[in-house]
């Protein structure tokens, strides 16, 4: 098994590529250790010291490291554990969890302006930002401002900002009138 391994724009991340599925469908973030129960293989990547953060495409696995913490250290630790898992047979996720599908559901008046911001993030956006290792989806919609949640390399990147503002932001607007901003949301 060769394992490829492509940097991202957030430092703190790199994307590795185990050149099978990780998921068949949706995403998967645990952005702490506390959150990987479900998940056999982000549970093997935590044991790992300095890691804080693990996130899931389909075909990629991002993880985030702490500040005080080394690639050069972590990288080979990362690169066995996902070998591992992939020896063992078990799944990325047990069949009691179910991946992240994406945007929160949203009811109202605004269902239409929803729905095509919707469709643009997920045929204009979150494909470019599964390249970078992460995930951008829909959380609210109000009075104009569109509320988004960051995921994998993107969450805590520092040109997320920028990204949101300067791409999102104006993609949005130029297509949909109604909206007047977009912001981060936490998780």
């Amino acid at each position: 098994m060769f394992i490829q391994t492509e940097s991202t724009p957030n430092p703190a991340t790199l994307k590795f590529l185990p050149g099978q599925t990780v998921l068949e469908v949706g995403t998967a973030d645990f952005p702490s250790a506390d959150t990987a129960d479900s998940s056999p293989l982000a549970q093997r990547i935590f044991a790992i010291s300095g890691i804080t953060g693990v996130f899931f495409g389909s075909d990629f696995v991002t993880v985030t490291k702490s500040d005080t913490t080394e690639w050069d250290h972590v990288k080979p630790a990362i690169l066995g554990a996902i070998m591992e898992h992939y020896q063992s047979g078990q799944p990325a996720l047990t069949t009691d969890s179910q991946p992240s599908a994406g945007h929160a559901a949203h009811e109202g008046e605004d269902s239409e302006i929803v729905d095509q911001i919707k469709e643009l993030l997920d045929t204009r956006v979150r494909p470019a930002v599964a390249q970078d290792g992460g995930d951008i989806t829909f959380h609210g919609f109000d009075r104009g401002i569109v509320y988004l949640h960051m995921q994998g390399a993107c969450a805590g990147c520092p040109s997320s900002t920028l990204t949101l503002k300067m791409g999102i932001e104006n993609l949005l607007r130029h297509y949909i009138p109604e909206v007047l901003e977009v912001r981060p949301v936490a998780a």
